[in-house]
């Protein structure tokens, strides 16, 4: 058996982090729940942008619960790559607009 430090299972024990700290995780739990009912966007969107977010985050757990609540909500295959291509331009623009700051630096050091 593989040992990793993501143990799949642990996702449906997500909601047992009440148990060292009810109160706050309660608001927490509401404030989730209300995040995620039909709004501005369909709950189909913001299952994408969760998964594109996941995938931002690098979090194994919400890689496979935001898969899932995709596919269940009527996401397509292409749609969900889709997300992830956006969640990856966006990450990887992000690190590369930081060049600029290298090259600003590196102007400052050698004029």
């Amino acid at each position: 058996m593989n040992k990793t430090y993501y143990n799949p299972e642990d996702l449906k024990k997500f909601g047992n982090v009440s148990e060292f700290q009810k109160e706050l995780a309660d608001k927490f739990f509401s404030y989730y729940g209300d995040v995620f009912k039909e709004g501005e966007l369909s709950a189909k969107e913001k299952a994408l942008i969760a998964l594109a977010v996941a995938h931002t985050i690098q979090c194994p757990y919400c890689i496979d619960a935001y898969t899932e609540g995709s596919v269940e909500k009527g996401a397509t295959e292409g749609q969900m790559m889709e997300a992830v291509h956006v969640a990856t331009a966006i990450r990887g623009g992000a690190s590369l607009v930081h060049g600029v700051q290298m090259m600003n630096k590196v102007k400052e050091i050698t004029m």
